[in-house]
């Protein structure tokens, strides 16, 4: 007779990862900052093996840069990263909702009204409206059905997270982005691709405003 099935944990180098993912987005390690492998090892009861192959994770994801012989870096994101990655966010989302707008079933137009009604109700709340605007996004393309569209987006938005200070919360632009997704939502109801597809590269091109703000000459 067999035992019960218990689900397995993950490797112990996914966990590392993961948990080395969390502290990057929470600033904990800021863009920039250099990895002590010892101190987190000492911090996660460790040895250096599990934590290395975490840091080859995260090296693969964009997140960390592995330089030789000075170890792991936490990436920081460049004026042309940032404008490179907003450039092909804004081309994939909007072609993925002007998609969504011309087939969306009213059962998915549902769901993204409540998650629409979820961001209104955040928006006094830095972090909870940033992770419900993502939520939001991800939802979507998931509604879209594209999954190779789904894996480059979350990849890149993963590594937007490095640059987000810069980006929603610039004074205003909570309730620039609200009226945007308004706007969006307006032409997700009313089944218009074209002014979906527009609409959404706009609110790319004003959030890579906020994300990179314009110095003096």
């Amino acid at each position: 007779m067999s035992g019960p099935n218990v689900l397995s944990r993950p490797p112990l180098y996914q966990e590392v990862a993961e948990q080395l993912r969390q502290r990057i987005f929470n600033r904990s390690l800021e863009p920039g900052a250099w990895v002590d492998e010892l101190r987190v090892c000492a911090d996660l009861g460790i040895s250096r093996t599990p934590l290395r192959e975490a840091l080859k994770v995260l090296a693969s994801e964009g997140l960390v840069t592995m330089k030789p012989r000075r170890g792991a870096y936490v990436t920081e994101m460049s004026e042309r990263d940032v404008r490179e990655a907003y450039a092909l966010l804004s081309l994939l989302e909007s072609d993925a909702v002007a998609n969504l707008a011309a087939t969306r079933s009213d059962q998915q137009l549902l769901e993204l009204e409540r998650l629409h009604a979820e961001l209104e109700s955040s928006q006094h709340q830095r972090e909870a409206f940033f992770a419900t605007n993502e939520r939001f996004h991800l939802r979507l393309l998931e509604l879209e059905g594209n999954r190779w569209r789904q894996q480059i987006v979350g990849d890149l938005r993963r590594l937007m997270k490095l640059n987000r200070h810069h980006s929603l919360f610039r004074q205003g632009r909570v309730q620039e982005s609200l009226r945007e997704h308004r706007e969006l939502m307006v032409a997700l109801r009313n089944r218009q691709p074209d002014q979906a597809r527009a609409l959404m590269r706009a609110h790319f091109a004003q959030g890579l405003d906020a994300a990179v703000p314009l110095t003096a000459a």
